[in-house]
């Protein structure tokens, strides 16, 4: 079964931002190891809980320290940007690390308000604008503009071998549908979606065109995980981003990922049942999480799944990726 991994290079308290960079380096090799089939890394803006603003950057480093992984963003938020720039630099990346590119597109800012505005003054306009910047993007990709086009004459150099791999992420019909029209692979966020994906993912699949290097509609499933030993114990590593779920949706200021112990003290002070529906996390052992990997894999026809964790100790992180791999990766 393949498996991959999100990295939301997530800040815990008490760590610094290097050392959460760190562990996203630490997490990359480590996937290699365990026989990971790619590791992504995300992208966002002002945001005190995670480190990385800038995956182009991350890449490169994490690309010249492991050697056969895929790497990718997951995603590059698009409207921020010009489409030639995002070209240049991810086929810099396929150069150097030939076949082992992926990149991701999303839509979503990334950030506040005033963290868009500084990136590019009018994020909705960019918004508007995707599925003809998705289209720019892939020809500048594929290095295929109409002759009387007028980017005919240019390139987005160095033209790699082999092509970056374009995903388009996201959470809803539309951005299927966007995906198969431009004949992008597709990762639906199930751990951040309000909607189940089931007739998401079919439109996609039924809609798909094949414009390049994508000749099938391809489907990646990426969805929230917590393993540990005993499932008591990943119960209560959950805690610790359930509680910094909570306190981002509350829109307070957030002071990274919080230890076990605090959250413990702030479900216990208010009396609050943290396990409920509206946590879209599966938690468990090795057995009752790979289980419901496996389900979530057949019921969604997913090519792959993704697994983004979200834990205080990134010992903690990376073990519940190991019991994971122990489990599906044969």
């Amino acid at each position: 079964m393949k498996i991959s991994i999100l990295d939301q290079a997530p800040i815990s308290s008490g760590y610094s931002p290097k050392e959460a960079l760190e562990a996203s380096v630490q997490l990359a090799q480590s996937a290699e190891r365990l026989g990971y089939t790619r590791y992504w890394i995300a992208e966002h803006h002002d945001l005190s809980g995670f480190a990385c603003s800038a995956p182009e950057i991350m890449l490169s480093y994490i690309g010249a320290k492991t050697k056969n992984i895929r790497i990718g963003a997951g995603a590059i938020l698009l409207p921020h940007y010009k489409p030639y720039k995002i070209a240049e630099s991810f086929n810099m990346l396929a150069t150097l690390f030939p076949n082992r590119v992926d990149l991701g597109i999303g839509r979503a800012p990334g950030g506040s308000a005033e963290a868009s505005m500084a990136l590019s003054d009018n994020f909705l306009e960019g918004v508007r604008k995707m599925p003809d910047k998705v289209m720019e993007l892939l020809q500048f990709l594929y290095n295929h503009f109409p002759e009387d086009h007028m980017f005919a004459k240019i390139s987005a150099s160095p033209l790699p071998a082999i092509s970056p791999e374009p995903w388009l992420l996201g959470t809803s019909r539309k951005s299927a549908l966007m995906a198969a029209e431009s004949g992008t692979a597709y990762a639906f966020g199930q751990f951040m979606s309000e909607k189940d994906g089931d007739d998401i993912i079919k439109q996609y699949r039924e809609n798909f065109i094949e414009r390049g290097i994508i000749q099938k509609p391809k489907v990646i499933l990426t969805v929230s995980a917590i393993c540990a030993d005993s499932t008591q114990e990943a119960k209560e590593l959950a805690l610790s981003s359930m509680l910094w779920k909570i306190r981002a949706e509350s829109r307070v200021r957030n002071e990274g990922i919080p230890s076990i112990e605090e959250a413990k003290h702030y479900f216990r002070s208010l009396d609050v049942e943290p396990f409920n529906n509206r946590n879209r996390v599966i938690i468990g052992n090795p057995k009752e999480v790979s289980e419901q990997l496996k389900d979530m894999k057949q019921r969604y026809q997913a090519d792959e799944i993704m697994i983004v964790t979200i834990v205080h100790r990134y010992e903690d992180r990376l073990r519940s990726y190991e019991l994971i791999a122990k489990e599906l990766i044969k």
